[in-house]
């Protein structure tokens, strides 16, 4: 851990017990100079005013929320620094785990960003280049050229029966779906290649009863159509008016459900950057939000009741089976995922290896990478970007972790401040 110029000058606002008592270690630890000590239920504002801190650590518990609200005019003074902590999870620290809390602690104080434990100084240039390395190596794609249709033969002498559209099976192969892309794919494959792969593959199938006639293509003229007798209508009376609705779109919007979404990742350091962001979106803001941390303890219902604090969107736990509606912002537990489904996307029950970036349609989605969000999933993170998703991390400049966020920027995606984010968001979808 690097030294320190000067210690700073910090509030530690905790009830009395092991968690209080961890937390000043770290502190010492860490560098801070502890000038005041208090149970925040007990702690009025003028003697936190006149305490003269630089940073205030807060161990978070549902018995002091109430006198939290009390003192928020100083503890939303600008220049003061405020670091909250779950008081459970405090309390149980230890071992590698405190070790680790103390090297981000430190680094959020001090404002820089080193992290890593003695020795393992390289580590993230080693991440960083294996990153480049993979995208160096994906495949290059060359557009193939269309294959240029044969003239149409000539029209024969009696003009053919009325065409009967009859539902028939497509061909096998027909309508199956594309491969998303997986994680190392940073390029879509060209539409020309595309286009050329599907004219070749599969030959014009018959058209199903629920196509409507404006799906079909424009049929070119005959060659030596005599203009003196031109030929009969094709007769369309068989056809229903049921036949004739379009077919309906991909992913519909029905009911209170969103097609899009902005996901934010975060995890150690986190809960601060999701604070500043949702209380920098406007109460108009009609993207939904879903909110993914980490957090050891499981206090999920805890963290939806401090955002629900500063939000000015609405902040609720998302809950399989319910549709995400706009203008929500919701904090997803461990074992929930979303999906797109008829009604738009949807909360599901997920396993571990769920990967909500996924579900998410690109150009109506947007992902946000805060403090300590896994640079595992930076490679899915990345891929939805290429695609038309807004991609974007938090600024190093007062991250807690800002391992995921640099491997973001070295992919190309730009890193702003909480507050600058949410602003961001609200321009792409104003």
């Amino acid at each position: 851990m690097p030294a320190n110029d000067s210690s700073k000058a910090v509030a530690l606002l905790a009830r009395e017990g092991q968690a209080r008592e961890r937390l000043r270690q770290a502190l010492d630890a860490a560098g801070g100079s502890v000038v005041l000590e208090a149970d925040p239920a007990e702690l009025d504002v003028a003697t936190l005013a006149g305490a003269g801190a630089q940073a205030v650590l807060v161990a978070l518990e549902p018995a002091i929320e109430d006198a939290l609200v009390v003192l928020e005019p100083v503890l939303e003074a600008p220049g003061l620094l405020v670091i909250f902590d779950e008081a459970d999870l405090a309390a149980r620290r230890d071992g590698w785990e405190a070790q680790r809390w103390i090297r981000h602690l430190s680094a959020k104080l001090h404002g820089h960003d080193d992290v890593l434990p003695p020795g393992r100084e390289n580590d993230l240039d080693f991440l960083v280049g294996q990153l480049d390395a993979a995208r160096a190596q994906a495949p290059k794609q060359t557009p193939q050229p269309v294959p240029t249709p044969a003239p149409a033969p000539a029209a024969p002498p009696a003009p053919p029966p009325p065409a009967r559209f009859e539902a028939q099976a497509a061909p096998a192969g027909f309508g199956e779906q594309v491969q998303p892309l997986r994680g190392d794919d940073f390029a879509p494959p060209p539409v020309a290649s595309v286009a050329a792969a599907v004219a070749a593959a599969v030959p014009p199938p018959p058209m199903p009863s629920a196509w409507s006639l404006a799906d079909d293509a424009p049929v070119a003229p005959a060659a030596s159509q005599s203009a003196a007798t031109p030929p009969p209508l094709p007769d369309f009376s068989h056809l229903s008016l049921v036949e004739l609705e379009p077919e309906a779109p991909a992913r519909p919007v029905a009911g209170n459900g969103a097609a899009g979404a902005v996901l934010v990742l975060a995890g150690i350091g986190g809960p601060d950057a999701v604070r500043r962001l949702l209380g920098a979106l406007p109460a108009g803001f009609e993207r939904p939000v879903l909110v993914q941390l980490r957090l050891d303890g499981g206090r999920y219902d805890n963290l939806v009741k401090q955002m629900a604090r500063v939000s000015p969107v609405p902040v609720g736990l998302a809950m399989p089976g319910d549709l995400v509606a706009p203008g929500s912002a919701y904090v997803l537990p461990d074992g929930v995922g979303v999906e797109p489904s008829a009604g738009g996307l949807r909360f599901i029950d997920a396993g571990p290896d769920h990967e909500p970036v996924a579900a998410l349609p690109p150009a109506e989605s947007a992902v946000v990478v805060l403090s300590g969000a896994e640079p595992a999933r930076m490679d899915a993170v990345l891929a939805l970007s290429t695609r038309g998703g807004f991609v974007a991390g938090q600024a190093l400049d007062g991250c807690y972790d800002p391992t995921a966020a640099k491997l973001l920027e070295a992919g190309g995606a730009e890193l702003a401040t909480p507050v600058a984010l949410a602003a961001q968001l609200v321009a792409r979808w104003a």
